[in-house]
């Protein structure tokens, strides 16, 4: 692919291994791509305060898509420089729904920066110390980035996911980073796809000029919207189903492999930047 300026890229499951840690091989083929005049953008589930010490590892671009796209984040400055969220009333509705159709909801939200929990619910990171502690009617009385549900069912994950999308009936975006994480919701319309549009329109690089790494179901309208599209060897089967190219494994480093291909190749870089724009400004 000629005339590449903008990587986007997933974290778990793809630019960082299994065990969440960041190759040397990884930074370094990051810093490559910065110096061949990439932009590199970090596109993913997680909420900001789980992007700042991998981005400072990183020649990355300073604007960051965080929430599966309901947060633009400014990794050098640590503000959000854009939300998409939830209305309450929205959110309300939906939870109602939930509840309906599957055991023993529970939920937690993304607020702006923020992060809230019902109190039965299991993170599968540990909550911030100033994490708010409450039942889901305070939890969303205000608009909320993301919703993350876990359950008392047991059964195929992704079965679960698509029922929870039928309970939602289109009020929201459902989807999830993966077989073990949560049931996670975003406003309509509200993607990891929807949010790279933003920051590359900023940046004045066209959809042809982005190439789009990711693993999981949550990633598939990037890859879709993405010039080019590819997965790393571990990825889900309905990935793996439709990307254009897949690399070796997150273990083995399959987004470092790819990019010390294509410039060594000579098909990725030097070209002109993209602007920053936004966070520097």
């Amino acid at each position: 692919m000629i005339g590449v300026r903008l990587v986007a890229t997933d974290l778990d499951g793809t630019l960082l291994r299994r065990d969440g840690t960041l190759s040397e091989r990884t930074v370094a083929a990051v810093d490559r791509a910065a110096r061949a005049g990439l932009g590199v953008v970090l596109v993913t589930a997680r909420p900001p305060r789980w992007v700042d010490d991998i981005a400072a590892r990183l020649a990355c671009h300073p604007l960051a898509i965080c929430s599966n796209g309901a947060l633009i984040y400014d990794v050098h400055h640590h503000r959000l420089v854009a939300e998409h969220p939830i209305p309450p009333d929205v959110s309300a509705q939906v939870l109602a729904r939930l509840r309906a159709e599957i055991e023993g909801v529970v939920v937690a939200v993304e607020a702006g920066m923020v992060y809230g929990q019902e109190p039965a619910y299991t993170p599968s990171w540990p909550p911030p110390p100033d994490a708010l502690v409450a039942e889901a009617e305070r939890l969303l009385a205000a608009p909320v980035a993301k919703m993350v549900v876990r359950h008392g069912e047991s059964g195929d994950h992704w079965e679960l996911v698509d029922r929870a999308r039928r309970a939602a009936g289109g009020l929201v975006e459902v989807t999830s980073s993966g077989p073990g994480a949560p049931v996670e919701l975003a406003a309509p319309g509200v993607s990891k796809a929807f949010a790279l549009e933003i920051v590359a329109g900023q940046l004045g690089v066209k959809a042809e000029e982005v190439v789009a790494f990711g693993d999981m179901p949550n990633d598939l309208p990037m890859l879709a919207w993405a010039g080019c599209s590819i997965a790393p060897a571990n990825a889900h089967p309905d990935v793996l189903a439709v990307v254009d190219r897949v690399t070796a494994d997150c273990d083995l480093d399959g987004v470092a492999m790819v990019i010390e291909e294509e410039i060594d190749a000579g098909r990725w870089g030097p070209v002109s930047p993209p602007t920053l724009g936004g966070a520097d400004e």
